[in-house]
């Protein structure tokens, strides 16, 4: 029962987590006004178009990859494992997701669990792997978002040496830290390639899911579509983007207690039902042997997830 009773738990808390990630309002909005800045529909005729960048696979067999192609949303998810910055296919995640599947239902099978707990186990496994996609993800935006001022003034301080923005751009890219610099060298080789400097930053705002790359290719963008110093342009969004890092850092300290009572009223009632159900399991399992007993657990998970999910809604400050 313990176990049911955190496979619950840990499931209702990625999807939570999911649901914010693609269907808070307030991100869906932010968004579509990023979209708008950095959408494609104002590409010129003699522009180059981004399909001559050569295309992601999504297996490396020709039947799995026409598979793939046919399903809704692929290109989503494809375009959220390369934001996590893995060697991995959209075909080797499903492969995994599926030997997961298989060995879930088999051990379940042997050990004669009932259906529930083998569903909550399987999806349980799933959304570890999941968290784990997101954990690397976001740990690479962040890693991103800390080099990126300091890629902001070297480049400015390259135009001010003389150099073009393309050139400065190739010389940031050799400067900077992995995974910018990598970012940074593929929008300068789509550059000499013969895709405009528009163009290549707007992929790198779709590649990068970060609201400072965004914030510097909008900047960039807007330059030179009504021109300016674009090395002082540079050097004013390195300064507002260390000032956001200073305001979230200062808010997430201010924030601490917050999220750790969360973290400690969230698990605290089902790391006692784990104990109890260790030391006297006779008297915790009236909860789901007893009919009413099982009408209680139902309620209290119920309250449980609203008091859950209002916690972690209070914590979320946005930036």
């Amino acid at each position: 029962m313990s176990l049911s009773v955190l496979c619950i738990a840990l499931l209702l808390a990625g999807l939570y987590g999911l649901w914010q990630q693609h269907l808070d309002p307030r991100q869906k909005s932010l968004q579509r006004r990023l979209k708008l800045v950095t959408s494609d529909d104002d590409s010129r005729p003699d522009e180059p178009s981004l399909m001559l960048r050569p295309r992601r696979l999504l297996s490396q067999w020709r039947w799995a990859e026409d598979v793939l192609q046919a399903l809704p949303g692929t290109h989503a998810i494809d375009q959220f494992l390369l934001q996590t910055g893995l060697a991995m296919s959209l075909a080797q995640a499903v492969t995994w997701a599926c030997a997961w599947s298989v060995l879930a239902l088999a051990v379940g099978a042997s050990l004669d669990w009932p259906l529930l707990l083998r569903v909550l186990v399987l999806g349980l496994g799933l959304l570890v792997f999941t968290a784990y996609l997101h954990h690397r993800r976001n740990q690479r935006m962040v890693r991103i978002g800390l080099a990126l001022p300091d890629a902001l003034d070297l480049m400015a301080r390259s135009m001010q040496a003389g150099h073009a923005f393309t050139s400065a751009l190739q010389v940031t890219a050799k400067d900077c830290p992995p995974p910018l610099s990598h970012e940074l060298r593929a929008v300068f080789e789509e550059i000499n390639f013969g895709i405009s400097a528009a163009q290549a930053l707007k992929a790198l705002a779709q590649r990068v899911d970060s609201d400072d790359i965004r914030y510097f290719v909008v900047a960039v963008i807007i330059q030179s579509e009504t021109g300016g110093n674009l090395a002082e342009i540079l050097k004013n969004t390195a300064h507002l983007i260390r000032e956001r890092q200073k305001i979230a850092g200062v808010v997430r300290v201010l924030s601490a207690e917050g999220r750790i009572s969360a973290v400690i009223l969230s698990l605290l009632p089902f790391a006692l039902a784990a104990l109890m159900s260790l030391l006297n399991p006779g008297f915790i399992s009236r909860l789901w042997t007893d009919p009413m007993g099982l009408q209680l657990v139902y309620i209290s998970l119920a309250m449980m997830t609203v008091g859950i999910l209002w916690m972690w809604r209070l914590i979320q400050i946005r930036v």
